[in-house]
């Protein structure tokens, strides 16, 4: 269940909730509308309190990139199916998306420089998109020298 200023967040700003059945049509580009998204994973607030700063955070950021950005917050439900897609390993973040395709993470709370900063770089024409995780940092062999049976 979403806390209280998750929720207000949703119904007072008129973001929309997306799931796995609707974040295609959302993220895709309207005449009208910015082609670049902030979605918003907030995990579960009970556990993580920095979800209500985010919240707090997540208005403040799309006025100051008013007309570049359009937002929504993605559904408790779908946040375990749609992480990966999105590059979220932690939570609450916030993703920055041209249509579908992912330009950065910003997880958890954040300093207001870094928001301003990071976002506005992201969207400058001809960001790259963020790659694919490639994977373990760490990969560990055994050679079996030394074990006796």
């Amino acid at each position: 269940m979403p806390s209280f200023l998750v929720r207000a967040l949703s119904e007072r700003m008129k973001l929309p909730v997306v799931e796995e059945t609707s974040i295609d049509a959302f993220l895709a580009q309207e005449a009208s509308e910015p082609e670049h998204s902030l979605l918003f994973f907030t995990g579960d607030p009970a556990q993580r309190s920095e979800s209500n700063d985010v919240a707090v955070v997540m208005p403040e950021i799309l006025q100051s990139f008013q007309g570049r950005l359009k937002g929504a917050v993605v559904a408790r439900d779908a946040e375990e199916k749609l992480k990966a897609r999105f590059h979220v390993v932690m939570m609450p973040s916030l993703v920055v998306t041209r249509r579908d395709e992912v330009l950065g993470v910003l997880p958890r709370i954040r300093d207001w420089s870094e928001y301003m900063e990071e976002i506005g770089r992201w969207l400058q024409p001809g960001t790259p998109v963020m790659p694919p995780s490639a994977g373990p940092k760490v990969e560990i062999n055994y050679s079996g020298k030394g074990a006796s049976a």
